[in-house]
């Protein structure tokens, strides 16, 4: 039998090592930037074009390469951070494996620039698909400039695959932020097509993330600091009152490598447990420092999955940890059993009875007596008769044709509302309404008994109302008296540029979208002013976690979340009105059936049904 094994080419492993390292432009940008901080770096530039397709740069001030070196980096497994299977146990690096380079340099067009502080001139290296075009000497500064430009361009079906340019964006800014936060010292630039989305000078741990996530976050920070012999916990967590709906402020950082970690999360939400809701997610910014032979980072190539040697004691300290961070800064609530003295009996009145306090009236007052002037006035009121009130009818039973008029008019006008019933038992039905348990609108119908979940039919008609607006741009918006002012981040001001188009034609109204501050002066007719903030913070959170996928239309995407922000909830009380209005609403809808979240809005239980159970 004829040898069917054959070893693989270089470019062909490179590849394959390629699918897992490179997954998306996100992952090269934290490729590069770890390589960056390996190489002692003070200051970082990033440079993105359309969401790294076209250009990924990163420049840094690093200790830079030799010609062999800068040749040799591109090989496979080789690497610079170890020498022996002995030094996996002893990791201070970011990158260890070797694979980053050569899997990047196999699937786009890479230029490097790099120079060593003790050479003159640098090394200039062009790849493509894993082939050197050319290597030259250049004049450069110190340090290296690594661009990577049109990612998996000899793999078109998985550029296919990567999403919109802002999508993509989102997930370089998030491993921007998991390399940043983790390096304070650090002074790090970030430009995303010609323009400057972050400055972070070099400064400490709480002026960084103030720095990232926007001034507000000043005022929420609850420092963490406990030293034990298996784990050092320091960082911040976010006061209970500001946990969001959405995750994205969980950092978790292990031997200053951000990592993620379900089982260490559970830890923080238990800590948590009684101060926040059930559906929310605390903030937290949580640094751990373990012994580097307790913990195995070398599980996946991205390397934020680790296995720590003793996960249960970790998950004790973290938690009793946070406890004592919010106890201590009389952030949870705690039993005061300190005596008030002011609340004690004086001695003076210990033994004094209780007296029955003695309040004089004038029984002769009247507040509604009259002065002897007006006694002798009389009233000027008299009673009107009332005959021949049958001539004011006089002439109205000619006018049958009238009457019918108006009844036609009425049936016109239910019809173009969708109104599921109509004339007499509109009313009959009207009165027959009712809602239980405050969560259920029930009526009948011919066949039997409907019963309507208030919540979800509401989203149903809310979707449809605002995802027409956002097509045909018809919006209702209601002016405010005063501009209200909002604070947001960065990324939350990018998002809402983003949306900002969708959102006019909604209703709302911005004044001005500046540096952290934007002023709302028009809210769509259905939302309070005094929800806008929070209606704004949970739009924006569901558009991040359903468009992430970028398998839905942005004006679907909105319309979805308004419906879910500002449908009635369960739990709300309607009167009888609201209740037919719902149902009228609710089959004039061209999806009745289903809600945004495609689920079961109605039922209909059958006279036969109920007929059974008596049987």
């Amino acid at each position: 039998m004829a040898d069917i094994i054959k070893l693989l080419p270089d470019h062909v492993a490179n590849q394959i090592a390629a699918g897992e390292v490179v997954q998306r432009p996100a992952s090269v940008v934290k490729e590069l930037m770890e390589n960056a901080i390996d190489a002692g770096s003070t200051s970082i530039k990033l440079i993105i074009k359309d969401g790294g397709k076209t250009l990924i740069q990163v420049v840094d001030n690093g200790v830079g390469m030799s010609e062999t070196d800068a040749r040799l980096s591109f090989e496979r497994h080789a690497t610079s951070k170890i020498s022996s299977a002995q030094d996996l146990f002893n990791l201070e690096t970011k990158g260890f494996r070797g694979e980053a380079l050569a899997s990047i340099a196999a699937i786009a067009h890479v230029d490097m620039q790099t120079r060593t502080a003790d050479n003159e001139v640098g090394t200039h290296l062009k790849i493509e698909g894993s082939k050197i075009v050319s290597q030259d000497v250049v004049a450069t500064p110190k340090g290296t400039s690594i661009s990577v430009k049109n990612l998996f361009f000899n793999i078109p079906a998985r550029r296919n695959f990567l999403k919109s340019n802002q999508v993509e964006l989102r997930h370089i800014t998030d491993e921007f932020h998991r390399v940043a936060m983790v390096h304070p010292d650090v002074e790090f630039h970030f430009y995303n097509n010609g323009s400057e989305i972050f400055n972070l000078p070099s400064t400490k741990y709480r002026q960084r993330i103030v720095h990232v996530f926007g001034s507000k976050m000043e005022h929420r920070l609850v420092p963490v600091n406990e030293e034990t012999e298996v784990v050092k916990v320091s960082g911040f967590i976010c006061k209970p009152e500001f946990a969001k709906k959405s995750r994205g402020e969980q950092f978790f950082f292990a031997n200053n490598r951000f990592i993620k970690s379900p089982y260490l999360h559970h830890a923080v939400v238990a800590a948590f447990e009684g101060l926040i809701k059930s559906d929310t997610y605390p903030g937290y910014f949580l640094f751990l420092d373990v012994d580097p032979s307790s913990i195995d980072i070398n599980i996946h190539p991205t390397k934020t999955e680790v296995k720590f040697d003793d996960e249960n004691t970790l998950y004790a300290i973290l938690r009793s940890t946070i406890k004592h961070s919010l106890g201590q800064f009389n952030v949870a609530p705690v039993l005061d059993f300190d005596h008030d003295p002011n609340l004690d009996t004086p001695y003076s009145y210990k033994e004094k009875g209780a007296v029955i306090p003695k309040v004089t009236v004038d029984a002769t007052f009247n507040p509604f007596q009259e002065t002897s002037a007006k006694k002798n006035t009389g009233s000027s009121f008299r009673k009107q008769s009332t005959k021949g009130w049958e001539d004011l009818y006089e002439g109205l039973g000619n006018q049958h044709d009238n009457h019918e008029f108006s009844s036609v008019v009425i049936e016109s006008e239910s019809e173009e509302q969708g109104t599921l019933y109509t004339g007499e038992d509109a009313e009959e039905h009207m009165a027959g309404t009712f809602q239980l348990r405050r969560k259920y609108v029930v009526s009948t119908v011919r066949s039997g008994m409907l019963v309507i979940h208030q919540n979800r039919a509401h989203e149903r008609i809310l979707f449809e109302k605002f995802l027409g607006e956002i097509t045909v741009k018809e919006g209702v918006s209601q002016q405010l008296l005063f501009p209200l002012e909002l604070t947001f981040n960065k990324q939350e001001l990018a998002i809402l540029n983003e949306i900002k188009d969708s959102l006019t034609n909604i209703g709302f109204a911005f004044q001005s979208l500046e540096e952290e501050t934007v002023k709302v002066t028009g809210v769509p007719m259905m939302v309070p002013e005094s929800g806008i903030g929070t209606v704004l913070d949970r739009l924006m959170a569901d558009y991040m976690e359903g468009y992430a996928d970028g398998s839905i239309s942005q004006a679907e995407m909105l319309a979805k979340a308004l419906s879910r922000n500002l449908a009635v909830r369960t739990g709300d009380v309607l009167d009888q009105e609201s209740q037919l209005m719902l149902v009228n609403n609710l089959f004039a809808c061209k999806e009745p059936t289903l809600s945004p979240f495609q689920k079961i809005t109605y039922t209909i239980i059958s006279e036969g049904d109920i007929d059974k159970k008596f049987n």
